[in-house]
C-alpha cells in the first residue's frame, strides 16, 4: 500500500564541511519526493539564512535540476557551519521561517553538529516539522550500525591514496621524507585508511595512545624511530601520515606552548568555530611537527629533508566514486520514505542502512544531550584490521630494543650508544 505524503513542502539543507556525495543525496531526495507528489525546496548555505528569518535564499527543486548532479562533487546548495541551536532566539526564527514557507518535512545533510541542529528543529517544532538527517563526513567517525561507513569517506580515501602514492614515489626519487596531515578531528579512520592502502611508511593516530596524554615529543620520537629504522636499512626516504585529531589529543596547552614560541607566526592561532570545535584548519600542524622534528634530527647529527603536506580540502569536493554515488542514492531514497512513514510523526531520525535495509535511528539514541554530539566511532586499536596495519608499518618495536644486534644497528644509525638509544625510545615503543 503506497504511503500518503504529509501536506506541505519538503526542504533540504547541507551543514558542515563538504563531502563527496552531497549532490547524490540532494538528487535522490528531490526525485523520490517529487515522484511521491511532494514539493521540494532547497535552502542555500545550510542554516545561514534561516537564522536571519530570510525567506529569499531558497529555490524550488525540480527533477530536471538535479537528475544529472549525482556524480558531481560539491553541493549545489552550498553549505555552512551556522548553528541554529546556539540560542532560543535563533531556533525560534528558524521555526517561524519554516512555517512561513510551509515546510513540514526537513532533510538535513551533515555531521553530528548538523544532526543536533536537526534534532532541535524536530523537538522544538512539536511535531509540525518531520526531520530526517543523512549523516556525512569523510572522517568516518559517526557511530552508524555495524561497520557502515559515512558517505564521502570511501571517495576521500581513494583520492587521498592516489596523492600519497605519488608523494611516496617522489620521496623515493628525491631521498626525502613527507609528513602528511590527514583530516580526521575525532578519529583516525581516514588517516589509517589512506596510510594502509597507500602502503605509507607509518601512520600515527590518536587512538593508539589509548587516552594517554600526547605530546609533540611523543609524535616526533615515533617519527624519528621510523626514520632511524629506515636508515639502518640504508633507506633515506619515507612517508608518514598523521591524523589531524592528534592536534586535539595534544590539547590547547601543548599547542599554545609551540605557538607562543613561534615568533614568526608560522603555526597559526587557536580559535573555535560556531559549534565550539577547535578550528584545526587555523593551526599549521604539519609545519609545527616538521620544525620540531627537524630540530631534533639536527641535534642528533642526522641530515634529512622533511616536507609537510596538509591533506583534506582536496578530498572534500571530489566526484564520488561508484560506492558513494550508489550509497547516497539509497540514503536519499530512505530519507524520503522515512519522512512519509508513521514513524516520522513520532520521532526524528538519523538515516542509516543495515544489510541493505533502511534503519532510521532516533536522534536521542545517537546524540548525547550534554555534548550535543554523537559519540565518535574510534579506530579499534585492538582489532585485527589495526593490528594488520601496524604489522606493515616501519616503526620501532619491542624486539628492536630487546635484541642486541637490532639495537646496535639502530643506535649506530642514530649516532647514539645502544643504552642511550634504548632509554630515549623505550617510551614510544610502549605506545600502541
Amino acid at each position: 500500500m503506497p504511503l500518503e505524503p504529509p501536506s506541505g513542502r519538503l526542504a533540504l539543507l547541507v551543514g558542515g564541511g563538504p563531502a563527496p556525495g552531497l549532490n547524490g543525496v540532494i538528487s535522490s531526495v528531490t526525485i523520490e519526493a517529487i515522484e511521491e507528489g511532494i514539493e521540494v525546496i532547497g535552502f542555500q548555505d545550510g542554516f545561514k539564512w534561516l537564522v536571519r528569518g530570510d525567506t529569499a535564499h531558497y529555490r524550488k527543486l525540480h527533477i530536471d535540476d538535479v537528475k544529472g548532479i549525482y556524480p558531481r562533487g560539491g553541493s549545489v546548495l552550498g553549505t555552512s557551519r551556522t548553528n541554529p541551536a546556539k540560542s532560543d532566539d535563533l531556533m525560534r526564527t528558524v521555526l517561524e521561517t519554516l512555517r512561513k514557507l510551509n515546510v513540514t518535512m526537513l532533510v538535513t545533510i551533515g555531521g553530528d553538529d548538523t544532526a543536533f541542529s536537526g534534532s532541535q528543529v524536530y523537538l522544538r517544532a512539536g511535531g509540525a516539522v518531520r526531520v530526517a538527517h543523512v549523516p556525512k563526513t569523510i572522517d568516518n567517525d559517526l557511530p552508524l550500525p555495524g561497520s557502515a561507513p559515512t558517505f564521502g569517506y570511501e571517495t576521500a580515501r581513494q583520492v587521498g591514496v592516489g596523492i600519497v602514492r605519488n608523494l611516496a614515489e617522489d620521496a623515493r626519487t628525491t631521498s626525502r621524507w613527507y609528513l602528511i596531515v590527514s583530516m580526521g578531528r575525532a578519529a583516525g579512520h581516514l588517516a589509517l585508511g589512506i596510510g594502509k592502502a597507500a602502503a605509507a611508511t607509518l601512520t600515527i593516530i590518536p587512538e593508539e595512545f589509548r587516552g594517554r596524554p600526547v605530546t609533540i615529543d611523543d609524535v616526533c620520537d615515533i617519527l624519528i624511530g621510523s626514520i632511524v629504522k629506515r636508515r639502518s636499512a640504508n633507506l633515506q626516504y619515507g612517508v608518514a601520515v598523521l591524523a589531524e585529531g592528534l592536534i586535539e589529543s595534544i590539547g590547547e596547552k601543548g599547542l599554545e606552548a609551540m605557538i607562543s614560541g613561534d615568533q614568526l607566526g608560522r603555526y597559526g592561532s587557536i580559535s573555535r568555530d560556531d559549534h565550539g570545535h577547535l578550528r584545526l584548519g587555523e593551526i599549521d600542524f604539519g609545519r609545527m611537527i616538521k620544525d620540531a622534528l627537524s630540530a631534533r634530527l639536527k641535534a642528533m647529527g642526522l641530515e634529512l629533508t622533511v616536507i609537510d603536506k596538509e591533506l583534506g580540502y582536496e578530498l572534500r569536493c571530489a566526484d564520488p566514486i561508484p560506492f558513494d554515488a550508489e550509497y547516497t542514492r539509497d540514503l536519499g531514497y530512505g530519507a524520503v520514505h522515512f519522512l512519509m512513514s508513521d514513524e516520522a510523526a513520532k520521532f526524528g531520525a538519523v538515516i542509516s542502512l543495515e544489510g541493505g535495509r533502511l534503519k532510521p535511528i532516533r536522534f536521542e539514541d545517537m546524540i548525547n544531550p550534554e555534548t550535543r554530539r554523537m559519540k565518535p566511532r574510534k579506530v579499534d586499536v585492538d582489532g585485527e584490521s589495526y593490528r594488520c596495519a601496524r604489522a606493515y608499518m616501519i616503526r620501532l618495536e619491542p624486539r628492536d630494543l630487546a635484541e642486541p644486534a637490532r639495537l646496535g644497528r639502530l643506535a649506530e644509525a642514530a649516532n647514539m650508544a645502544p643504552e642511550q638509544f634504548r632509554e630515549r625510545f623505550a617510551r614510544v615503543v610502549a605506545y600502541g
